[in-house]
């Protein structure tokens, strides 16, 4: 059963939003501009704040719906709960549809945390909210999150996986930001 949830986790999380609807309602390709990320962030900057919440959105269900049924269908299970949120973390990031080019994960990793640790993933939208509003620089907004979302897991997760989990997600998305990092070392990082 773990190997059926982990294949639809992963192609849930490989469904390229931000590319299908950026094609569809506005007739662009978001990989072609701006940053070329196929993320939330990006689709605001190429298309609306509003297409972008709604990228967002989207792209935190595509997690929600198979870790939330790992969850009913597995329960107790948490390590199965990790990996089918990996799974769908690692479909965005490395979407079989897009030859494996595909956005930064923060989103999707959102909608994984909202199912097994939502004080994780509240703290860490909070702490985004706060940075961006502030600075205006989504992958510092991202990153700060993610450190939140881990000491917010590890004071309140219900397992040690669920802990593990968030904090793999972090290492993933600071592989996935490393040129954002290092165009904040230049301090040439894209603003909203």
């Amino acid at each position: 059963m773990l190997s059926a949830f982990l294949l639809l986790g992963y192609l849930c999380g490989s469904v390229p939003f931000g590319v299908l609807l950026t094609r569809w309602l506005r007739g662009v390709d978001v990989r072609a501009s701006g940053s070329g990320n196929i993320g939330a962030t990006n689709v605001t900057r190429v298309a609306g704040k509003k297409l972008g919440a709604v990228v967002l959105l989207l792209d935190a269900l595509k997690a929600v719906l198979p870790v939330g049924l790992a969850v009913y269908f597995m329960p107790g299970d948490a390590r199965a709960h990790a990996l089918v949120g990996l799974a769908a973390v690692l479909g965005h990031v490395y979407p079989v549809w897009l030859k494996l080019q595909g956005g930064k994960g923060v989103a999707t990793a959102l909608g994984v945390l909202v199912v097994l640790v939502p004080e994780a993933a509240l703290a860490g939208a909070i702490i985004y909210g706060l940075v961006v509003a502030r600075w205006r620089v989504s992958s510092v907004g991202s990153l700060s999150a993610a450190v939140v979302a881990i000491a917010t897991a590890f004071l309140t997760a219900r397992s040690r996986e669920y802990v593990l989990l968030t904090a793999g997600l972090f290492v993933l998305m600071l592989w996935t930001h490393r040129s954002n990092l290092q165009r904040l070392a230049r301090r040439s990082e894209n603003r909203l």
